[in-house]
Parts: C-alpha cells; sequence; structure tokens
C-alpha cells in the first residue's frame, strides 16, 4: 500500500479473500469510516488499497447489496453509496466481541483436531461412505437447506474422529456458532467457497493425510469467522 492510500483500508491477508474482504467492508461501515450515504472510493482504487481483483471486490459488493448494506446507481455521478441506514443484525441483543473471539478460538481448536483424528484413524467402508454422502449432501443444498446440512458434515468429522467426548464438545461449539450464523445473511459465494473446502477436508480424511486434514479445516474456518466477526463484531 502507498503512502497516498488510506490506512484503514489494509490488505486482504490469505486465502479466505472473499470472506476477508467482506469482513473487512462490513468493519469499516460498522465503524463508521464509510458513513451512511457516503460513496465509496473507486473500484479500482478500493481493490488496489486491499489488494484484491476487481472481479472479488465487485462480488463482494454486489452481496452488500443484495444484503442492503450499499446501493450502486449509474450514470456521471453514480457509484456504491454505504445505506442511508444499515441492516439491523440478526437476533436479540448485541453479542460481546470477547465471546464471539472465544468460541471462535474455541472451535479453531477442536474442529482441526478432529479432522485429523478422522484422518489418522482406518476408517471402515461404512464410515467411508457415511463421510461421502454427508458432504455430498452439503454440496447440493440449497440456501435455506445448507446451514443443517453444514452442521451435520462437521459433526460427522467430529464423531470419525473417534473420541466421543471431542465430538461432544463439537456439537455443542457447533449448536453455539449456528446461533451466531443464523444472525447473518447466507452469502452464495461463501456457500461455493465452503464447499470447495469441504472437499479438501474430506479427500485429505479419506486419504489418510492428517496434517493436511487439520491444515484445510483451519483455514475453512477461518473465512466463517472472518464473515462473523465482520458482520457482528
Amino acid at each position: 500500500m502507498s503512502s497516498s492510500e488510506p490506512p484503514w483500508v489494509r490488505p486482504v491477508r490469505s486465502g479466505n479473500v472473499f470472506e476477508e474482504t467482506t469482513e473487512h467492508l462490513l468493519r469499516l461501515l460498522h465503524l463508521g469510516t464509510f458513513p451512511p450515504g457516503a460513496k465509496l472510493p473507486a473500484e479500482r482504487e478500493l481493490a488496489e488499497s486491499l489488494r484484491v481483483s476487481r472481479t472479488t471486490l465487485r462480488e463482494v459488493l454486489g452481496e452488500l447489496q443484495k444484503a442492503g448494506y450499499v446501493t450502486v446507481s449509474r450514470g456521471r455521478y453514480g457509484g456504491t453509496h454505504v445505506a442511508p441506514t444499515l441492516p439491523p443484525r440478526r437476533g436479540e441483543g448485541a453479542l460481546d466481541p470477547a465471546e464471539v473471539d472465544d468460541l471462535l478460538t474455541l472451535r479453531a481448536i477442536v474442529e482441526p483436531a478432529a479432522a485429523g483424528l478422522a484422518a489418522a484413524r482406518d476408517l471402515s467402508d461404512e464410515e467411508r461412505q457415511r463421510l461421502r454422502d454427508v458432504a455430498a449432501d452439503c454440496a447440493a443444498a440449497g440456501v435455506e437447506q445448507y446451514r443443517p446440512l453444514d452442521a451435520r458434515l462437521h459433526l460427522t468429522l467430529a464423531e470419525l474422529s473417534g473420541s466421543p467426548s471431542l465430538a461432544g464438545v463439537v456439537a455443542d461449539v457447533r449448536d453455539r456458532v449456528t446461533g451466531m450464523l443464523d444472525r447473518i445473511p447466507l452469502l452464495p459465494p461463501n456457500l461455493a467457497h465452503s464447499t470447495d473446502q469441504h472437499e479438501t477436508v474430506v479427500a485429505a480424511v479419506l486419504a489418510g493425510r492428517q496434517a493436511e486434514a487439520r491444515e484445510a479445516m483451519g483455514e475453512h474456518l477461518e473465512g466463517t469467522a472472518s464473515l462473523l466477526r465482520g458482520f457482528l463484531s
């Protein structure tokens, strides 16, 4: 980033480009860096500041427009503007940012561990087919059905770890995370990204690649964490 660019528009950091770009823009809107009604920087300028492609930025802005956070107009005086009133957050009452971070930290510990343990086990043919089936159901799910089938896939991976205690912790964490997820809109690009990441995790587990399974699950959870922090923090 050059010295002339605004310091509050930082580059996106990792492989979850869509999710992290969404998180950062939402944070800027919630903090009032771009206040209601304000015009966002030109697409080229904003993409360069974030160090993301203009295609990614357009995708993110398109989803934020659908969710009611920004408006887009054409013509000489057109551009992308922050909505006059930001959409209310779902759920009753505000969440404690410290509580959100604590839960996401716990999830980032237990779910990659479960995926790694599942990859380390000599899974039976029945267990392997079960994992393939729940992954396929999740991949084929529409927006309305996605979250429960996504939860089922994550819990199946935890159960295949062979540790009932760990599976119980993952189930408790997932239940609490679902309560947070229900407060934010479902974004189709994130669903597609999640499906790709699920496939990577499942393939690593079925192939017995423990380190790859842990790493892939960790990256997947980072994307979800970015969206939660962006919408809820």
